[in-house]
C-alpha cells in the first residue's frame, strides 16, 4: 500500500505560501510532485491530529516560569456551512451578532515579544457536553501540570467567572481580568454596590471585596472612545494603576494572534464538511502560525512580509516579461 502522498509538513507550508486559495484542489496544483485532489481530501479526513501537537512545537518557544497566559475565545466563521457539524449558531465580537461558525478557545503565551499559542479546544458541547469555561479551566490544569507559572493570567469579563477566579487561586496564580460593570464588590462589610458605582472621581484603585471570591483590587480604564472597562486582580500590592493597566494591555497580544492566524494561516478557510477534516485543518492552521512567528523572532519579519516575500519574486518575473 503506497502511503499518502500529502502529509503534515506539505499541507502547513502549503497554509503559509498560499495567498488566497486554501482548498484541497489548489494545493494539489501547486504540489511540487503529482498529487490529485482527493489526495489531499483523504489525508485530512483519516488523520488523528490533536492539540498536543501545538504544545510539542511550542514548548520551545516559551519560558514557563514567566511571562502571561491569556484565555479567549474566537468564532471561525462559517456563513455558508450547512452540514459541518462543529458549525452551530453563536454570537460573535467581531460582528456583535449571532454567526455561523466554529468556536475556538485558546491558550496564549505571552512576554510581551512572543505571541506563543500553547494549547486550544474546539467548542462542541454537542460532543463532550463541555462549556468554554469548562475547556478553559482543563487547559490551565494542562498548563500547571507542564510547568507554568506565569506572572499573570489574563482574561475579559465573560471568562472572570468565580469559579475561575477561585481555581487560579488555588493553583497560587495571580490573575488579572476584566468585569462587567453589574459585578458586586463592597468596601462596607454586608454592604454590596455594582463595580461602576465605586467612587471614581478621586481614587484610581480600590480595595474591595469581590462578592462570592474575596479580596482584589480593582481599577477603571477610560478609552479615547469613552469606552470604559474594569478590571480587577488578586495580586494586592499593584496600588499604581499605571502599572496596573500596563499589565492588562498584554491580553491584546491574542487579539493579535486571532488575526494574524485568520489572515495568515487561512484557518477559516476549510471547505470540507467533514468533521474530521475540519479539526485537522485548524490543527494545521495552528502549525502554521507557530511556523510564522518563529522565524518572526528570529530575522523579525513579520507574519505578513514572510507571506508576500513568498509571492513576490513571482510577480518581479511577471512584470518583467509582460
Amino acid at each position: 500500500m503506497q502511503p499518502p502522498k500529502c502529509s503534515l509538513d506539505l499541507y502547513v507550508d502549503f497554509l503559509i505560501a498560499s495567498q488566497k486559495q486554501y482548498s484541497g484542489l489548489e494545493l494539489s496544483r501547486v504540489s511540487p510532485t503529482v498529487m490529485s485532489h482527493d489526495a489531499v481530501s483523504q489525508w485530512l479526513a483519516h488523520e488523528k491530529l490533536t492539540p498536543k501537537m501545538v504544545w510539542q512545537q511550542s514548548r520551545d518557544m516559551v519560558q514557563k516560569e514567566t511571562g502571561y497566559l491569556i484565555v479567549d475565545d474566537t468564532i471561525l466563521d462559517k456563513p455558508y456551512a450547512h452540514e459541518i457539524p462543529l458549525v452551530k449558531k453563536q454570537y460573535s465580537g467581531k460582528h456583535h451578532r449571532l454567526v455561523k461558525g466554529i468556536a475556538v478557545v485558546t491558550l496564549l503565551w505571552t512576554d510581551d515579544e512572543k505571541i506563543v499559542p500553547v494549547d486550544y479546544r474546539i467548542y462542541d458541547p454537542t460532543r463532550d457536553g463541555k462549556t468554554k469555561l469548562d475547556h478553559v479551566q482543563d487547559m490551565l490544569n494542562v498548563a500547571e501540570k507542564r510547568g507554568f507559572t506565569p506572572q499573570f493570567v489574563l482574561m475579559d469579563s465573560w471568562y472572570a467567572s468565580i469559579g475561575m477566579l477561585k481555581l487560579m487561586a488555588r493553583k497560587g496564580w495571580r490573575w488579572m481580568a476584566a468585569l462587567k460593570s453589574n459585578r458586586l464588590v463592597s468596601q462596607v462589610q454586608g454592604t454590596y454596590l455594582p463595580v461602576a458605582d465605586l467612587d471614581w472621581t478621586c481614587i484610581q484603585v480600590h480595595k474591595v471585596w469581590l462578592k462570592a471570591y474575596g479580596w482584589v483590587l480593582v481599577s477603571k480604564i477610560v478609552f479615547k472612545n469613552g469606552d470604559i472597562t474594569y478590571i480587577a486582580t488578586n495580586e494586592l500590592s499593584l496600588l499604581d494603576a499605571e502599572t496596573f493597566h500596563s499589565h492588562m494591555e498584554q491580553r491584546w497580544k491574542i487579539e493579535e494572534f486571532h488575526r494574524g492566524i485568520k489572515q495568515c494561516c487561512g484557518i477559516e478557510r476549510c471547505y470540507s464538511t467533514r468533521e474530521r477534516s475540519q479539526r485537522n485543518h485548524i490543527l494545521c492552521a495552528f502549525l502554521a502560525f507557530l511556523k510564522l512567528e518563529w522565524k518572526r523572532i528570529q530575522t523579525h519579519c513579520s507574519w505578513y512580509d514572510q507571506k508576500w516575500s513568498i509571492v513576490r519574486p513571482a510577480t518581479t518575473l511577471y512584470l518583467a516579461k509582460a
